[in-house]
């Protein structure tokens, strides 16, 4: 399986002396071709720092990141903000739709700063949009639809431009169980029918337990990795 990312030793230092924060200690991280993986732990124990600096939206201290093949390392602003639209999805737990630009406009935004032709990305989102439920929604601003759909806008804005990886931070925390549930299943079902992986940061016991994979966090540092069932009875 090929590693979509792979991290080395990866420290995350905020401030200095003795106001010091060690965010993350020495992370060593690899994320396979495929998959849906979560990372769980207290408040403070590292996850949104990891998916932060795997996303390019933020630098490690010291230690090495590569994602879906490019060292981000040597890379400059431009060149991490080319990576972050064309290769990198991102779903937040606030949803972060732009509440003038209706459900369409929020999922076509990122293929519009591709430069894809008009007609081409319209019939995309369209397209997508009725896959993860939203078929007749396309003109609805978010003030007008529910948490669950917004979320749903949100996932197909991730995936709309085919990535390589999407990063999804607390996904499910705004929404109902029931919708949470939902939620991830399309996101599986995404995985299995795209091939996108999917790395969350979660404190949902329910997304926990239907990873494929869970990582927990403690302190900056991954202290178990393995099938979730294993990792929960241990942690």
């Amino acid at each position: 399986m090929a590693a979509i990312v792979d991290i080395k030793g990866v420290t995350k230092v905020y401030g200095r002396g003795d106001v010091a924060v060690h965010a993350l200690r020495g992370v060593d991280l690899t994320i396979g071709d495929g998959e849906f993986a979560a990372m769980a732990g207290p408040s403070g124990s590292g996850k949104s720092t990891l998916l932060n600096i795997i996303g390019a939206l933020d630098t490690a201290t010291s230690g090495s990141v590569v994602v879906d093949g490019e060292d981000l390392g040597g890379m400059g602003a431009a060149v991490l903000s080319k990576l972050r639209r064309e290769r990198i999805g991102f779903v937040f737990q606030n949803f972060n739709l732009v509440p003038v630009l209706t459900a369409l406009e929020n999922a076509e935004y990122v293929l519009l700063l591709q430069g894809v032709a008009k007609s081409e990305r319209r019939d995309r989102v369209r397209a997508l949009l009725t896959e993860v439920g939203l078929g007749g929604m396309e003109d609805r601003y978010p003030r007008e639809l529910s948490g669950g759909q917004q979320q749903r806008v949100a996932i197909a804005r991730s995936i709309v431009a085919e990535p390589a990886l999407v990063l999804a931070d607390e996904p499910t925390a705004n929404v109902d169980s029931a919708t949470g549930d939902s939620l991830i299943d399309l996101m599986r079902g995404l995985r299995d029918e795209k091939g996108v992986t999917f790395l969350f940061s979660t404190h949902d016991a329910k997304v926990m337990e239907r990873s494929d994979r869970l990582l927990l966090l403690t302190d900056g540092l991954i202290t178990a990795d393995g099938v979730p069932s294993d990792v929960l009875q241990r942690g």
